[in-house]
């Protein structure tokens, strides 16, 4: 039997109805699909439901899900194969006109437009597309990673200035921001730095510089990061203790020097304020180490901080004196730092040397002292004397003073059973200023005064005792009369040159 040739003009007509059939939206023999959502925002990690019917009469060929249109599209669904795609499930399993499917985890690089597609099967077996969806634009938001806070490896001392960086990655959109907090006060740090890392998601660094002070040792610094996919910020933290190092200062006491010989002597070492707390102490005598049977722990301070005390005992013998012992800290693996006191002996020969030295000197200032007293005195009461002496001769209205006969011309002169020689003094009633010395002239003699009881027994007259006194010999004259009972006298016992 020949095969019935085919009719042209029903070929002609066939090959347009094909291709409008292709069309979109384009029904034939009452077939419609239907893809309803045209933009679906999901948050990665979520799960993604894409949704698709079909109705009317079913035709022979199956139907896909495909992301993207074109050279470059993708299957991520087809009926046929449901084991291929292990992240996509059917939402009515079996169904001839549910074609929905659910995307689990969905992540930033899922993010663009999918098709739902209806295929027939032609005379050669090959499936051409028959009909598809307006298709659905999918937004994929990102949430930014946890915040992480980093700081250098080393520890630093209090007073340098230290970077800090916050970093977070994977979120979508690129829009974000980040505030830094020291203990909750608000600090300035760099602008965010932000790069695309993966497809459709991006990177954010920020960095900050800190000036640590010695008591931020509880301080702590945080990154804050606001993101329009979060609810809440997410926040980072550091303890600033993690990268500071507080050395300490160290000093030794000891008593009070210089000691007994045979004493047992006490070196206390004081190692104040540092931080972290790992510190090691040993004691050195003249450079030898010295053994140490207690050990102290380091005790921690209101803000952080440790204090360490450490004694040594040190036998005080005479060999030891002047010995230096030393206290030797290693903190935190840094260079050791040293504090040292000497140790002196009171019954040494240098120290009995000084002793000598400071007792002659004490026997010195006490005999000059002494001297200096003593003429003080001296000096006081040979003032008192003359002024006495002054007040005197003032209130003695005159004196007579009789010298024996140089020669066979003097006057008559009254002789003294004691052989003293007499002389009138007179003095004038006023006062007036008495020559302490008088000038030595040829008439000038000496007279030494002894004290002698009065002549005759006359209460009236008056002795004084004068030590080598310079008279100053007037002219002879006649003898002066005798004086009313009334008058002084003065006994002078003149020797001649």
């Amino acid at each position: 039997m020949e095969p019935h040739p085919r009719d042209p003009g029903r070929t002609a007509w066939a090959l347009p109805c094909l291709l409008l059939l292709a069309l979109p939206g384009v029904s034939a023999q009452g077939f419609t699909l239907h893809q309803p959502q045209d933009k679906v925002p999901v948050t990665a990690g979520e799960t993604l439901t894409l949704n698709c019917t079909t109705s009317g009469m079913d035709m022979i060929g199956g139907v896909r899900w495909l992301k993207g249109w074109g050279s470059e599209n993708k299957t991520i669904y087809d009926q046929r194969m449901t084991s291929s795609f292990p992240r996509v499930t059917r939402a009515v399993n079996d169904s001839n006109t549910d074609f929905t499917i659910h995307i689990k985890n969905i992540q930033p690089e899922d993010m663009g437009t999918y098709y739902c597609v209806k295929y027939i099967k032609r005379d050669s077996g090959e499936e051409e597309v028959f009909q598809r969806g307006k298709g659905t634009e999918v937004s994929v938001q990102a949430k930014p990673s946890p915040v992480l806070v980093s700081g250098p490896e080393q520890r630093v001392v209090p007073g340098q200035a230290v970077p800090f960086t916050c970093t977070t990655g994977g979120f979508f959109p690129k829009e974000i921001e980040v505030k830094w907090f020291k203990n909750k006060n608000p600090i300035s740090g760099q602008q965010p730095q932000v790069t695309e890392w993966r497809l459709k998601t991006y990177n954010m660094s920020s960095t900050v510089r800190v000036t640590l002070q010695k008591d931020d040792v509880p301080s702590q610094l945080t990154c804050e990061v606001q993101h329009s996919t979060l609810s809440a910020p997410l926040r980072g933290s550091f303890q600033l203790s993690r990268v500071l190092r507080v050395p300490p200062s160290v000093e030794v006491h000891t008593e009070p020097s210089p000691t007994e010989v045979n004493k047992t002597v006490t070196f206390t070492c004081l190692v104040k304020e540092f931080y972290p707390e790992n510190v090691s102490i040993s004691w050195l005598e003249n450079g030898m180490e010295i053994k140490v049977k207690n050990i102290s722990q380091p005790s921690e301070l209101p803000k952080g901080l440790f204090n360490l005390e450490s004694q040594v005992e040190v036998q005080a013998t005479q060999e030891k004196n002047g010995s230096m012992v030393t206290c030797r800290v290693v903190h935190d693996s840094q260079a050791p730092v040293n504090s040292s006191a000497f140790l002196w002996i009171s019954n040494s020969a240098q120290g009995e040397s000084s002793k000598d030295s400071s007792t002659v000197d004490r026997l010195i200032y006490i005999v000059v002292g002494v001297v200096c007293t003593v003429l003080v005195l001296l000096v006081a009461a040979i003032l008192y004397l003359i002024r006495t002496k002054q007040m005197k001769g003032k209130s003695s209205p005159s004196a007579r003073l009789h010298e024996p006969e140089k020669s066979s011309e003097a006057t008559t002169q009254e002789s003294d059973p004691n052989n003293l020689t007499y002389a009138d003094l007179n003095f004038e009633k006023e006062r007036k200023t008495i020559r302490r010395m008088v000038e030595m002239s040829q008439q000038s003699e000496y007279a030494c005064i002894q004290s002698n009881q009065a002549p005759n027994g006359d209460d009236n007259l008056t002795y004084a005792d004068l030590d080598m006194v310079h008279l100053s010999k007037a002219p002879k004259r006649p003898a002066p009369r005798p004086e009313d009972t009334g008058s002084e006298y003065a006994s002078v016992q003149i020797t001649r040159k």
